[in-house]
């Protein structure tokens, strides 16, 4: 099993702009990680305490993911967080390196080392070989 971040900046508190934001996370989840429905284990969402007009599992279930476990939460009010954010944690079958997606701003938000490290991979940069790598067990 490995488990996938995620997370997308909500346009505003509505059940609309909430169901958008998951859909775009949970396709963009599952396509740059080649996932079938049947291989999410399971989900967790969180949203930021300003965002309480819907579960972001309700839309993750119009996507596809009707039998997927899922759960919601609130994310900690720490002050000087961004607002307006949904992350998602998911869980999947197999063993393959996970390729986290933060969409938009979250990801300059929440990760500026992976939205960086992405912009260089798309301009075909590789890592300064003087940096030291560390593996995590």
């Amino acid at each position: 099993m490995f488990a996938i971040r995620g997370a997308v900046e909500v346009k505003s508190d509505s059940a609309a702009a909430i169901a958008a934001a998951v859909a775009k996370l949970c396709e963009e989840i599952a396509r740059q990680n080649r996932l079938s429905v049947k291989e999410i284990v399971s989900a967790i969402f969180t949203l930021t305490p300003d965002l309480t007009s819907a579960f972001p599992a309700r839309a993750a279930r119009e996507q596809g993911w009707n039998g997927v476990p899922m759960l919601c939460a609130q994310e900690i009010p720490v002050p000087g967080s961004p607002p307006r954010i949904c992350r998602a944690l998911v869980h999947a079958r197999g063993r393959r390196k996970p390729r986290h997606v933060y969409l938009g701003r979250a990801g300059m938000m929440l990760r500026p080392d992976l939205h960086e490290s992405e912009k260089s991979m798309r301009r075909g940069e590789n890592s300064s070989p003087h940096k030291r790598r560390t593996s995590r067990r």
